[in-house]
């Protein structure tokens, strides 16, 4: 396949660099320090020492996912900008359902047998989980 963006051709895009969750918790060194926000791959080594939080805010987050962390914050547009210049991919697509591991949903399974048929119908492997092990025997 040929790459736009190596031939110099205008508006041409680079293509992005897919890591794995594995490769991921492997960044957590102080050597190479990776987090994923919003299942995006940021490579924050250089950055340890200039956090204004803390080297310690992002070693914790370290090979794993910040994304909660991040949006908690409620970081500026400038910290956000910065974030970008940081991005070295994303997450592969494999990888996104372990960030979010299914288990069950209390509040659903204890729902009265009359209302299991009044369960919205969502589109995702959780809730079908989770309706179908409220509406099992």
């Amino acid at each position: 396949p040929i790459d736009p963006a190596a031939n110099g051709v205008a508006g041409a895009q680079e293509a992005v660099k897919y890591y794995r969750l594995s490769e991921i918790e492997e960044q957590n060194t102080f050597k190479s320090t990776w987090i994923i926000i919003n299942n995006n791959v940021y490579d924050v080594t250089k950055f340890l020492e200039e956090h204004p939080g803390g080297e310690e805010v992002l070693r914790e987050q370290a090979g794993g996912d910040a994304t909660e962390s991040f949006e908690d914050v409620g970081h500026s547009t400038d910290a956000r900008e910065m974030a970008a210049d940081m991005k070295i991919g994303e997450l592969h697509p494999v990888s996104w359902r372990k960030l979010e591991p299914l288990s069950p949903r209390p509040h659903l399974t204890s729902l009265p047998p009359t209302l299991k048929w009044r369960l919205p119908v969502l589109h995702s492997a959780t809730t079908l989980w989770s309706i179908m092990s409220v509406s099992a025997p």
